[in-house]
């Protein structure tokens, strides 16, 4: 009996995890890029446009890496998901 080959979909997901995560770092910690007055969006300058501009889209980018790890957890016992799958498996008349 051989050993099983190690999931790539988890290998992918981690990245695809990494990469959201990371974008959002190095957005907002990457000081020398938006450390400027220029340009103006109207009476606000631009440093404090752009540190605005990055709440929803770290928002959106934690919700997706938590989507993400979530896809790759197996159902805990006792949780809804296997409430579900074992109330569909009685009702189909499978027998265990």
């Amino acid at each position: 009996m051989g050993q099983p080959d190690p999931p790539r979909k988890r290998t992918v997901t981690w990245i695809a995890i990494t990469v959201l995560l990371l974008a959002s770092l190095v957005g907002t910690l990457w000081v020398r890029f938006y450390a400027r007055a220029t340009p103006k969006l109207g009476d606000f300058p631009f440093f404090y446009w752009y540190q605005l501009i990055w709440v929803p889209i770290v928002a959106v980018l934690s919700w997706l890496a938590y989507l993400l790890i979530g896809r790759g957890r197996p159902a805990a016992p006792g949780t809804a998901a296997t409430a579900a799958s074992a109330h569909k498996n009685q009702g189909s008349g499978e027998e265990k």
